[in-house]
């Protein structure tokens, strides 16, 4: 692996629904140097603490579009965090396209089965339809898949374990696997309760 696989870690894109300890999370990347890029809500959170965040837009350099739908779903996002960085024909292909790695990826998805569980309001088809998910997963999986050189985070509960690996210098094969495969899981969770909605919401299921 090249020289730039084990670089510090200096970008982090954070996109997230759940935003419990996302102020502590932003602080300490922050503080140990890590530019953050964010989106929407998370961007406007990140601002709220005083902190210096970067819009997906000016990354792209494309405006988000259809009422949200299209954000992060770029090369300029998806090269960086897709680009095996050991490999010197990914490394050029970032540079001849001006596109810079991202080393971390926060991101957790919209909370499409707490919305179509609601007790106090049963959301509309089309309610239902625009909490499922498309950029958040995207992230999610093409980080896992390069976790080799990028860290993915889908759980506040391990924003200070992912902080004190950072901060220390200690990022390992063994907490990279464990998130990736955390990862996985959250997306494969997710697309179950959006596959059991549809079923019982589509007419398919057999009645009872």
């Amino acid at each position: 692996r090249s020289v730039m696989a084990h670089a510090a870690m200096k970008r982090a894109l954070v996109s997230v629904s759940d935003k419990h300890n996302l102020d502590k999370l932003a602080r300490r990347l922050h503080d140990a140097g890590v530019q953050l890029i964010s989106t929407g809500g998370s961007a406007k959170f990140i601002e709220a603490q005083s902190l210096p965040v970067t819009p997906v837009d000016e990354v792209t350099n494309f405006p988000e579009m259809l009422d949200g739908r299209v954000k992060t779903l770029h090369p300029a996002i998806h090269g960086g965090i897709l680009a095996r960085r050991g490999m010197p024909e990914h490394v050029a292909k970032l540079e001849e396209h001006k596109i810079d790695t991202i080393d971390v990826v926060v991101v957790n998805l919209y909370p499409f089965r707490a919305t179509v569980t609601n007790p106090d309001k049963t959301p509309t088809w089309e309610e239902a339809v625009e909490n499922i998910d498309i950029g958040g997963p995207a992230m999610i999986r093409a980080a896992a898949k390069n976790h080799d050189d990028v860290l993915v985070v889908v759980d506040p509960a391990d924003y200070d374990e992912v902080c004190d690996a950072i901060e220390s210098k200690s990022v390992d094969a063994n907490l990279r696997r464990r998130l990736a495969w955390k990862a996985f899981q959250h997306c494969a969770a997710y697309d179950a309760s959006v596959s059991e909605w549809l079923w019982d919401n589509a007419g398919f299921a057999e009645p009872n």
